[in-house]
């Protein structure tokens, strides 16, 4: 598996189409627009997001980028293989579904406060809007790269 998420990595190229231009926010800075990257499987655009943090540049997100093929009936125990080509352009504009997990349940505050510390119930309390969507078929990544790199 670690051959195939190397493999796929090192297969995008730096090749940008003409959408990264810069274009004007709000406030009259430039934002550069998504870039369309180009992998042996196909294209994907990513999406800018400006982070909270006035210091920091925005970051070019590609989320949900299949990395290996759906592990699912007769392949569930198997390697994975080669994830699937897609023609057109890709748009990686949101999460994969994460592993199918047993989460601790929270619901009662009081009962699961006598179970862990404090620092945890907070954690998972923030962790699991992240964890609804559970499948099998789960192997995509979320690449994050500076906002109008090469």
């Amino acid at each position: 598996m670690r051959t195939l998420l190397l493999l796929l990595i090192l297969s995008i190229s730096t090749t940008r189409g003409q959408d990264t231009a810069e274009q004007s926010d709000a406030a009259g800075k430039y934002q550069p627009k998504p870039s369309i990257v180009i992998t042996k499987y196909g294209s994907l655009r990513g999406v800018i997001e400006a982070l909270s943090n006035k210091h920091l540049q925005p970051v070019e997100m590609f989320l949900g980028v299949p990395y290996a093929g759906v592990p699912l009936g007769s392949l569930r125990f198997l390697p994975p293989g080669t994830p699937p080509q897609w023609k057109g352009i890709r748009t990686a504009d949101h999460l994969g579904p994460v592993c199918p997990q047993r989460v601790p349940d929270i619901s009662n505050e009081t009962e699961a406060l006598r179970r862990m510390p404090a620092g945890r119930y907070e954690f998972l309390k923030r962790l699991l809007p992240f964890l609804v969507n559970q499948s099998e078929d789960c192997l995509y990544l979320n690449i994050y790269a500076p906002a109008g790199s090469k």
